[in-house]
């Protein structure tokens, strides 16, 4: 009797590897950007009219504040997740995501594989393997759809 006790769902690898990279891209953008228009207005207006008070809680500058504190805590947690995920990762796979994804820097495929002494082929093995894995310890796998 042959039993599997777990296996593993069957991936749609393109639509994995999209979603590894866009949170690599995420990941990237986040650490560079302050959006502009997040920040609070400071410049005087001035009306004939009379204030109406309604029901808004917030000024715009408040808003703005409240804005930027979300976009901020939001970007700190993808930050952080993704390197809690990349760290789970052996030292050579991280090595390899970290050099190609994470860093200022943008690097080629073949400047890494050439810096690690290894071949082009083992290179995009190791690769997929790593989004393979990243995909599941950052819970965005893509699985197949099955048509009947």
């Amino acid at each position: 009797m042959n039993k599997q006790l777990f296996v593993l769902p069957e991936i749609d690898r393109k639509k994995t590897k999209a979603a590894v990279e866009s949170a690599f891209e995420k990941y990237r953008f986040y650490l560079l950007m302050v959006s502009e228009e997040k920040l609070p207005k400071v410049t005087a207006t001035y009306s004939i009219v009379p204030p109406s008070y309604s029901n808004e809680f917030y000024s715009s500058t408040e808003q703005a504040a409240i804005n930027g504190i979300e976009l901020e805590m939001s970007r700190d947690r993808h930050i952080e997740w993704v390197l809690r995920g990349v760290n789970r990762l052996n030292n050579i796979e991280r090595e390899i995501i970290y050099k190609r994804y994470l860093e200022d820097e943008e690097v080629y495929d073949y400047e890494i594989y050439n810096g690690l002494g290894m071949s082009e082929r083992r290179y995009y093995r190791l690769k997929a393997r790593i989004f393979y894995k990243l995909a599941f310890i950052l819970k965005i796998e893509r699985d197949k759809e099955t048509s009947m």
